[in-house]
């Protein structure tokens, strides 16, 4: 084979550039961004979301979201290339380059910020706007490397999209918003430094100062487990504010018990690959929290549906 057809057939085909490009915007994480921010958009209704918000809205908070993502693994490149569960990357393994993935940032972000500004609201667009310098500028390229509580601090971003859902379809900030937005908030924490314990040894070879390498892991465990017993106590105010009912309030119980088991056992019972396990627990715990939530906002129409069947049979 002359060096022409080798160097046609090492060209990436259009479906693994594709391909890169959607592991540059962490679709896994930017889905859990879009869901909850749909979840704040039903909640903030009724009945049922505008279309328009709902299509607009989703499609602008998930393309700002992937841009964030993207300028993240653009900064991270170097730390990302010596830990093992980054080093696959397309900007790590030579699939993208920093101006191709620069390019496709902007325009994704661009995109979606006109989309927002055009179609649902301004408020919406330029909290999107300051949830992405958070997390792309002030998270990434200073917090992160600069103090243990990164997480802490940084996780404001990362729980913005409740509040972005919900002012997408009414425009205005309210304390039911402001509630979802804390639980998120308060389940940062839990949930990174699980990971981190498991793979402080990682942080500590590419000098990120996260809480197991700058405290120790014991100390790290015990913020978990106190951080776990207030995200207990936060997620049971959509209850108390009277944003959710019964279903909600069994299955937060339920699910944050479990998390607290969690927290309990990696302090005082750990055993190799439980911090995973927790942080693997963490994210499907925020999704069936959420789509409680969601669920049990639906259950008083669904049940006043089946009364009207039922009267009229």
């Amino acid at each position: 084979m002359d060096s022409a057809s080798q160097t046609a057939s090492q060209r990436p085909t259009l479906a693994q550039r594709c391909n890169d490009y959607y592991e540059l915007c962490k679709p896994r994480v930017v889905l859990l961004i879009v869901f909850t921010a749909m979840v704040g958009m039903f909640l903030a209704v009724p009945t049922m979301v505008p279309i328009s918000a709902l299509v607009f809205g989703t499609l602008g908070i998930g393309l700002m979201s992937a841009s964030a993502a993207a300028v993240n693994q653009m900064i991270d490149v170097q730390a990302d290339s010596r830990m093992r569960r980054t080093r696959k990357r397309p900007l790590v393994t030579g699939h993208l380059d920093t101006r191709e993935s620069a390019i496709f940032a902007f325009v994704i972000g661009a995109l979606g910020m006109a989309i927002l500004l055009v179609f649902v609201n301004a408020l919406t667009a330029w909290l999107t706007l300051f949830a992405l310098i958070g997390y792309a500028g002030i998270y990434t390229m200073y917090l992160k490397r600069a103090t243990p509580q990164n997480i802490v601090i940084g996780g404001a971003a990362g729980a913005a999209p409740p509040i972005l859902g919900w002012t997408a379809v009414t425009n205005e900030v309210s304390l039911d918003s402001i509630i979802l937005f804390l639980i998120i908030f308060i389940w940062t924490p839990p949930h990174f430094w699980a990971l981190a314990i498991d793979r402080a040894k990682e942080y500590a070879e590419v000098d990120i100062p996260m809480l197991p390498v700058t405290h120790g892991i014991e100390h790290t465990k015990t913020q978990v487990l106190v951080y776990t017993v207030l995200m207990f106590g936060v997620s049971l105010l959509p209850y108390f504010s009277g944003l959710s009912g019964l279903v909600y309030l069994a299955s937060a119980v339920v699910l944050s018990g479990w998390f607290l088991v969690y927290a309990i056992r990696l302090k005082w019972w750990p055993k190799a690959g439980l911090g995973m396990k927790m942080f693997g627990y963490s994210i499907v715990y925020l999704m069936l929290l959420f789509t409680a939530l969601l669920v049990d906002h639906y259950v008083p129409l669904i049940a006043a549906g089946i009364d009207t069947l039922t009267a009229s049979a």
